[in-house]
């Protein structure tokens, strides 16, 4: 019985032991909930070991759709937030989620489809247009169809050329449910447009015949925020860290090196931080 209880001490110690040590580590490391498209582009292994270095920390990036990034924030599951939904991130402040937001940087959506462009859309049309020769003639369009910051984009733009695409949900217009590189693969698979953040595209390297067929509309811009999150309603997160990481990628150095990334030498996001 004395060494039962022996044991039973020995292992309480080292759970101890083990709990403080993950809490001292925990310290140094800063988790940001964080849109698919600014991992996937590559900006954050390019910008990210700066602030690592600097700070002596460690980032972890949890990358999903806007929307759900928002909801894991909201959950407490992040220290920091990155998205392109600026309406949301308006909401999640005045919800009381988050205590403030700046621009970030921002690029643009772009159209591409099949070289064959069935749809025959051009150059010089509107937006607006080209949704409609999409929906008038029936051609396949892939949409992520996951409340992301694209898919929100993309629903605008449909509103804004009064077509509701659901009806023809399992038609002609299908939902991938899924990250744009899933859905811009099963839109090159099946010879359909797609929706789709040029970040993304340019680090996308299964193209074949698919290239972008519009691009330009003033309707295309993307934003993206940074929002601190409230410490009174995440009270066990790191938010000193998440302050450091704030002002650093708002600062001259941080917004110097997102202006300097590139993707096949091509510029990607344009840094317009705003406090």
């Amino acid at each position: 019985m004395h060494n039962y209880f022996r044991n039973i001490i020995y292992i309480l110690v080292i759970s101890l032991f083990f709990l403080i040590e993950s809490s001292a580590n925990e310290k140094n490391v800063l988790w940001l909930q964080s849109t698919t498209s600014a991992r996937d582009s590559g900006l954050y292994s390019f910008i990210l070991p700066k602030f690592e270095e600097k700070y002596n920390i460690k980032v972890y990036v949890v990358a999903v759709g806007t929307g759900q990034a928002l909801q894991n924030a909201k959950n407490c599951d992040g220290d920091i937030l990155i998205v392109h939904a600026t309406n949301l991130e308006r909401k999640f402040i005045n919800d009381g989620y988050g205590i403030i937001r700046s621009n970030l940087m921002y690029n643009d959506f772009v159209i591409v489809g099949p070289s064959k462009n069935p749809a025959n859309i051009n150059i010089n049309d509107k937006i607006s247009i080209v949704f409609n020769k999409i929906y008038k003639n029936s051609i396949k369009f892939i949409s992520r169809g996951d409340s992301s910051g694209t898919h929100l984009a993309e629903m605008k733009l449909w509103d804004m050329a009064h077509i509701s695409p659901s009806p023809y949900s399992g038609k002609w217009y299908l939902n991938s449910g899924q990250g744009m590189g899933s859905t811009l693969n099963i839109a090159v698979g099946l010879n359909a447009y797609t929706f789709t953040d040029r970040a993304t595209w340019l680090r996308f390297k299964n193209k074949q015949s698919h290239k972008i067929l519009f691009e330009g509309d003033p309707e295309l811009y993307n934003q993206y925020g940074i929002v601190k999150i409230n410490p009174k309603h995440c009270k066990n997160r790191n938010h000193s860290l998440a302050n450091n990481f704030y002002d650093w990628v708002l600062s001259t150095e941080g917004q110097e090196l997102i202006g300097s990334f590139r993707i096949d030498g091509e510029k990607v996001f344009i840094p317009n931080s705003i406090k």
